[in-house]
């Protein structure tokens, strides 16, 4: 079916749809990943955005239910060049198509996304429509004016508290819309999780015997998260605090620093990272759009993204917080930066 993407400057693209049909508005952002498109289009942490993939063929090896990050779709929608219909893949369970059918999300294909890459480079991410109607001004305005990312993590987040067991550390985790490789990676390490939904106060952390709190990845602006810094704040100094992604940002937020909005973002894997204190380049696998830039006092920086300099990680040993901005779970290939969890649970013990 002939569709059409549209940009809030007014700049409209001729392809087709796939997925399931039904108009959708979200943030435009790209993604320059080769491969990992099904970890991708399941991450909370791109809830209420349209991802557009660089790479030119998706989906040519197919879905399987193993390596989702979450229960389900949780883009808005998928924009890519080329849509790979006949997938090979030994654990290939279902096609790109009819996953997004199943979780009724709309895809867009036939672009140049390379051409459109530049273009949010150039303009900043912006919101966008998927449609297969031809919509008059005034829907338009209407459909971009009723968006909104500002309650994105209530979406994503756990509904009720639940415990992964394990014999070693006991952590508790603020769920903001939590990968699932990120719970799997603190099980390897024999930890004992007690999950927490967003709205969880400090007072019922507080009463759980744990070691530490980690604060999880997740979508949108971190300085709409007024109410949960103020319960961060509470818990620092009471227990060790370590966290990633919107984690690291909101806890920048607690010690007294702030976030900015990126330009166009960090998505994709082969992000290069230097690590201060082993004095290592890694290269990583990032997504966010906001990173910290005003620095807590009596925090130092412990990791510096080599494209733009910006913060990556930091940490205090006297306040006993310690957090990255990266994901060091999504293995884009190595498994190189691995180590951080283990460099949270030897804080923890210090």
């Amino acid at each position: 079916m002939k569709a059409k993407l549209i940009l809030e400057n007014g700049m409209t693209f001729d392809g087709k749809a796939f997925g399931y049909f039904k108009d959708t508005t979200g943030e435009l952002v790209f993604n320059t990943s080769m491969t990992g498109y099904q970890e991708l289009i399941t991450d909370p942490s791109y809830y209420g955005q349209i991802v557009v993939m660089t790479y030119p063929l998706i989906g040519n090896y197919g879905i399987n239910l193993e390596d989702t990050e979450s229960n389900g779709v949780k883009v808005r929608g998928l924009v890519v060049r080329e849509e790979g219909k006949y997938p090979n893949n030994f654990r290939c369970e279902m096609t790109l198509d009819g996953y997004l059918k199943q979780h009724k999300v709309m895809g867009f294909k036939g672009v140049d996304t390379r051409h459109l890459t530049k273009i949010i480079r150039e303009i900043g991410t912006c919101k966008a429509i998927i449609t297969t109607e031809e919509l008059t001004q005034k829907e338009l305005k209407e459909k971009f004016e009723s968006f909104s990312n500002r309650y994105a993590v209530k979406e994503v987040t756990c509904k009720e508290k639940y415990v992964i067991p394990g014999k070693g550390k006991k952590i508790g985790v603020m769920d903001f819309g939590i990968k699932q490789n990120i719970l799997r990676s603190f099980e390897k390490r024999g930890c004992e999780l007690t999950v927490f939904p967003f709205g969880t106060t400090a007072e019922e952390i507080l009463e759980h015997d744990l070691d530490a709190l980690f604060l999880s990845n997740g979508p949108g602006d971190p300085a709409d998260l007024t109410d949960t810094v103020k319960e961060i704040k509470k818990i620092i100094g009471k227990m060790p605090v370590i966290g990633i992604c919107l984690g690291h940002q909101l806890l920048a937020w607690a010690l007294g620093g702030s976030t900015i909005k990126l330009k166009y973002g960090h998505r994709g894997g082969n992000h290069p990272v230097k690590d201060l204190q082993k004095n290592k380049i890694f290269i990583t696998s990032q997504n966010h759009g906001y990173v910290v830039d005003k620095m807590p006092e009596g925090v130092e920086v412990t990791h510096l993204n080599l494209n733009d300099n910006s913060i990556e990680g930091m940490k205090s040993d006297e306040l006993k917080v310690m957090s990255i901005q990266y994901h060091p779970e999504a293995c884009p290939g190595p498994e190189d930066s691995g180590y951080i969890f283990d460099d949270f649970l030897k804080a923890i013990e210090k």
